[in-house]
């Protein structure tokens, strides 16, 4: 079992930037792989970014180009740094361990979820 403390959302206009922190504990981290994911007021859970033990990435077409995911072995944690938001990114954002070692953009594939922190974009 992984323990995940998410950090760093907020509320930012449109166009700016943000970058989460998901510290993980519980596991060897440099051994699996890492997830983000995203829920919206109303909708389901939905993939964002995932990023292998090696640092393989993988994308959401919604985010592409404009987040990019990254992992820190040494210190245990995942970032997510989010640029150009726009208000359709206004979610609760989970980060997730996953249970191999390949990015995968399957929730199935992750076994430990965070407690989410919320980003929100203003217009």
């Amino acid at each position: 079992q992984v323990q995940l403390v998410e950090s760093g959302g907020g509320l930012v206009q449109a166009g700016g930037s943000l970058r989460l922190s998901c510290a993980a504990s519980g596991r060897t981290f440099s051994t699996y792989a890492m997830g983000w994911f995203r829920q919206a007021p109303g909708k389901g859970r939905e993939f964002v970014a995932a990023i292998s033990w090696s640092g393989s990435t993988v994308y959401a077409d919604a985010v592409k180009g404009r987040f990019t995911i990254s992992r820190d072995n040494a210190e245990n944690t995942v970032y997510l740094q989010m640029n150009s938001l726009k208000p359709l990114d206004t979610a609760v954002y989970y980060c997730a361990a996953g249970l191999w070692a390949l990015a995968t953009e399957n929730p199935a594939d992750f076994g430990s979820w965070g407690q989410g922190t919320q980003v929100t974009v203003s217009s």
